[in-house]
């Protein structure tokens, strides 16, 4: 049985498509008439099928021609199973520990056979709801984080490589255009599909679709997210994207990759953490007051960008005389001239990275996809409270990003909330 065209697998037809395809017939044994086949498209977007077999197990992933929480009315291109493949096999290979391995693609199916990661692995959101501590979470995200960002960007490749790479990433347009338009435009206006904890916030929605100073700032990060082609972004980076046991961290669902600003990606991963501190106060129980946890989750933070740019400082000392063209080492020659093109480069990520973090957060309270986080707390009034003041941290993170110099300040001024 050929599968020439697209259409969308079922459990039947998915045991077909495995028997005619040696890359993932060869991972699960022969026996294909003993799969275990189970859907867990928990996901908006796509199906997903976990298949295990008598020697090994994959994930099948498969992009609909529509957004699938929505349905046909919101119809979204199959084509980015093509780049969700392509930023896998890239950042695996730059930062193989953290990347589920993949080991099929058909473009016409827009499907994709990668590494199953087995219990007990979960989403890392679920558990930062359940108060769960991942003692390596800031030393495994700090690193996925470097490496991808540093090994795609100008201070590690040539203009020529870089351009050619942009050229190839430019195709995921419907993608880029879904996030300009839920983080950077629909929060700020009056939109059919934003939504937020009614009626308690409706005035906090309302400020921010009436707050100048907003917008003239979050329209800066939406021509830096549409224009700067810095380094190779996941995309999507939020706490719902990445896997955790508590040795093991894996990045996934880099459907929306593309050549982007670097804060983008460390901005959303942030901010979600931020998201999952501001939450806490709402899963908090006799049992468990979760102040503890909090604290852990700001000392996570912390550590994620420190140990973030000791690592990103380290392959830029590393590759300084390579074949990055950012910084030629005939230009940058004196020692602290080269610290000085550091240090201001830095402070523009983390600016970029609280900006991107915070906006990030707006839309995920007043915009259309929420988090589970808040999701999950049942009392309204009490879930509200935990939004607003996870509002107000964005809205000042977003207004006066520029004028904090290291992490410290950021965890400080979360602190005062």
């Amino acid at each position: 049985m050929a599968f020439t065209e697209f259409r969308p697998l079922d459990e039947k037809s998915l045991i077909d498509y495995i028997k005619a395809t040696p890359s993932l017939s060869s991972k699960l044994g022969d026996k294909s008439d003993d799969l275990t086949i189970k859907e867990v498209g928990d996901g908006n977007l796509n199906f997903v099928y976990i298949v295990i077999g008598a020697s090994g197990s994959v994930v099948i992933k498969q992009a609909l021609p529509y957004i699938r929480c929505i349905g046909e009315s919101w119809p979204m291109t199959k084509e980015r199973a093509y780049f969700e493949a392509l930023a896998l096999k890239e950042h695996g290979q730059l930062c193989p520990d953290h990347v589920p391995e993949v080991y099929h693609f058909d473009r016409t199916m827009s499907l994709i056979g990668m590494r199953y990661l087995e219990p007990p692995h979960i989403i890392l959101r679920k558990g930062l709801i359940a108060g769960i501590e991942y003692p390596l979470l800031a030393e495994h995200m700090s690193e996925y984080m470097a490496k991808t960002l540093f090994c795609t960007s100008l201070l590690y490749r040539t203009t020529t490589e870089h351009k050619r790479a942009v050229a190839e990433f430019c195709g995921n347009v419907e993608l880029c255009r879904l996030t300009e338009q839920v983080v950077f435009s629909d929060p700020y206006k009056v939109s059919q599909f934003n939504r937020w904890t009614s009626p308690y916030l409706d005035r906090d929605a309302e400020a921010v679709r009436e707050d100048n100073t907003l917008k003239l700032e979050i329209a800066e990060l939406k021509s830096k997210f549409c224009e700067r082609t810095q380094a190779l972004v996941h995309g999507d980076l939020h706490t719902g994207s990445v896997m955790v046991t508590l040795d093991s961290t894996q990045v996934i669902d880099p459907e929306f990759a593309f050549y982007g600003p670097m804060g983008f990606d460390i901005g959303a991963y942030v901010g979600n953490l931020i998201l999952a501190f501001f939450a806490q106060d709402g899963h908090a129980d006799e049992g468990n007051d979760r102040m503890a946890y909090k604290e852990w989750i700001l000392r996570t933070i912390e550590e994620t960008w420190k140990l973030f740019y000791k690592k990103f400082m380290a392959l830029w000392h590393q590759h300084k005389d390579g074949s990055g063209e950012a910084y030629l080492p005939e230009i940058y020659n004196k020692p602290e001239l080269q610290k000085l093109v550091q240090e201001k480069y830095m402070e523009d990520l983390l600016h970029d990275t609280l900006g991107f973090g915070a906006a990030k957060m707006i839309r995920r309270i007043v915009g259309v996809a929420h988090v589970e986080d808040f999701e999950s707390i049942k009392d309204e009034v009490k879930r509200a409270a935990c939004e607003r003041r996870a509002l107000e941290v964005a809205k000042m993170l977003l207004k006066e990003r520029r004028n904090f110099r290291d992490i410290s300040g950021v965890v400080s001024a979360i602190r005062r909330v």
